[in-house]
Order: C-alpha cells, then sequence, then structure tokens
C-alpha cells in the first residue's frame, strides 16, 4: 500500500499523541526534532518511546530524530529502538552518505534488541543543507521507504528570506529542490513525499497543492495539522475512473505481449502510458 498521509505529531505531548491515531493518517511522525525545545528533548524521547510500546492502531509510526551532526541522534535512538517504530525520518542529511550511516546504527540498535534486521525504514528529508541539492542522485538503500523535501531550512542555510513568495509561490530555489526530489525518488525507485503546506487554515490552497503535487510525481505528503488529513488522503487515492482506465490500459497490453504501442478509445498508447498505469494501480 502507498502511505499517503504523514502527520507530524510533536514528540513531548502526551495529549496530541494519544489523538493522532484518530486522525485517519496513513503515518503518524512522532517528532523529537523541531518541534521540541532544547529542554524538553528528555522528555520528548521518554514520551515517545512510551507511545511506541503501547497498543497501535494501523497507522504506522516513525519517528523525526535530531539530525546525525547535532550529538542528539544517537540517544533519540537508543531512546526509541528499544520500542521498534515502523522508520526513522532523518533531517538535513547531505547526501545518501548519511543514510548509510543512519542504517548501521540502525542495524546496531535491532541486533541489540532483538529485532528483524532491515525492518526499520528511513525517510530522509533530503533538501535541507545547500549541499544536499547537489546530491540527491546519491540516495540508493534498501531501507528507504520514501524521500522528501523541505522549504523551510533551505532557504536559511542559503540566507534567504523565506521559501515561498508573497503569494504563497515557492521562490526558485525551493522550486529546483521539489523538481529534483520528484527525479531522485524515481532513481532510487521509491515514492516522493511533497513537503508540508504551512497555512494549515486554508484548505482549498491545501487541495490545490497536493492535487499538483500528485500530477508532479508526488505519492504521499506529509501534514502538519490534522485537519489536512483527510484532503491528502482523498486527493491522493486515484479515482474510480482512473483505476478503470488503468485496469484497461494494463489489460490490453497484457493481450498483446511484446507491442510496443496499442490502441484504446481511439489513442494510440505506448510503454509509458502503461508504466503510469501501473503505478495508479499500485496507489
Amino acid at each position: 500500500m502507498t502511505l499517503r498521509s504523514w502527520l507530524f505529531v510533536p514528540g513531548d505531548s502526551e495529549a496530541k499523541i494519544a489523538k493522532s491515531a484518530t486522525y485517519g493518517a496513513d503515518v503518524l511522525i512522532l517528532d523529537l526534532e523541531d518541534s521540541v525545545a532544547l529542554s524538553r528533548k528528555q522528555a520528548a524521547r521518554d514520551t515517545v518511546a512510551a507511545a511506541l510500546r503501547a497498543p497501535r492502531g494501523p497507522a504506522q509510526i516513525y519517528v523525526r530524530i535530531n539530525p546525525l551532526g547535532t550529538g542528539m541522534a544517537l540517544p533519540d535512538l537508543a531512546a526509541v529502538m528499544p520500542s521498534a517504530p515502523d522508520g526513522i525520518v532523518l533531517p538535513k542529511p547531505d547526501s545518501g552518505a548519511d543514510v548509510e550511516k543512519l542504517a548501521l546504527y540502525l542495524d546496531a540498535f535491532e541486533a541489540a534488541n532483538h529485532l528483524q534486521p532491515g525492518v526499520t525504514r528511513i525517510v530522509p528529508i533530503a533538501t535541507e543543507t545547500a549541499k544536499s541539492i547537489f546530491a540527491l542522485n546519491t540516495y540508493a538503500h534498501p531501507r528507504l521507504a520514501a524521500l522528501t523535501w523541505g522549504a523551510e531550512d533551505l532557504p536559511a542555510a542559503v540566507g534567504a528570506a523565506s521559501g515561498r513568495q508573497a503569494d504563497g509561490t515557492l521562490t526558485d530555489l525551493c522550486r529546483l529542490a521539489r523538481s529534483l526530489t520528484i527525479a531522485a525518488a524515481a532513481i532510487a525507485e521509491i515514492p516522493a513525499l511533497e513537503t508540508v503546506f504551512p497555512d494549515f487554515k486554508n484548505l482549498d490552497s491545501l487541495r490545490a497543492t497536493a492535487a499538483a503535487a500528485r500530477h508532479d510525481g508526488f505519492s504521499g505528503m506529509l501534514a502538519i495539522h490534522p485537519a489536512q488529513v483527510p484532503i491528502i488522503n482523498e486527493v491522493m487515492t486515484p479515482t474510480p475512473e482512473e483505476i478503470a482506465h488503468a485496469q484497461r490500459v494494463v489489460k490490453i497490453f497484457a493481450e498483446n505481449p511484446g507491442a510496443g504501442v496499442a490502441a484504446l478509445d481511439g489513442k494510440m498508447l505506448d510503454l509509458p502510458h502503461l508504466k503510469l498505469a501501473r503505478k495508479i494501480l499500485k496507489l
């Protein structure tokens, strides 16, 4: 199943974590990084570990740790890995080498806690440093579940006032980062996730943003507020008409094995159409 909605939840709030299971998100990201003050890091680790030990609902649970270079990532992992999160969200990597480093840590923590080797997945937020923009083609690892990008830390890293123009549109640098993330995910053969839409009260604009994301190749989207989850789930789910058409495309190529082109409803289809149809059915 493709995971459509990824909802951030502050890791130091027991109440918000408890409510988060009712929002319908495919993935809950219990956050130990940006939403948690430095003085609250240990409290957040304890709260997240307790939440992971509690009975779980249908949503997968990932944990966003602190960046590898901060000295806080290993304490984060030591706190949460005994409770077996489904995955780790890695902020501010410079390249795929940081995924390799995190994977080695996970190898050790899984072995120490008698977990299945390789069971803990990784989602890098791959565009939060200036260096990362030039290394997006380096992400390839069996643990990768998806690749996403960010429009907040990258502008700060280069000295820009914001990642968005006054009308809410992305700056050139962020548009570049977004486009390269889609291509990098395709190279790694993993889903691409659209970044958060910060104006959480503007649900009409969220819907338009999510629709544009799916059109451009994203399979899911990050959320910062529970109200965003139903819209993301709806937009990222193919309609019955899309599914029916995709099934017809797959069927006509199956009936003509080895054919490079086929005709359907008066239109010529080629192999890229078949690839798109298969992606829709996978979604």
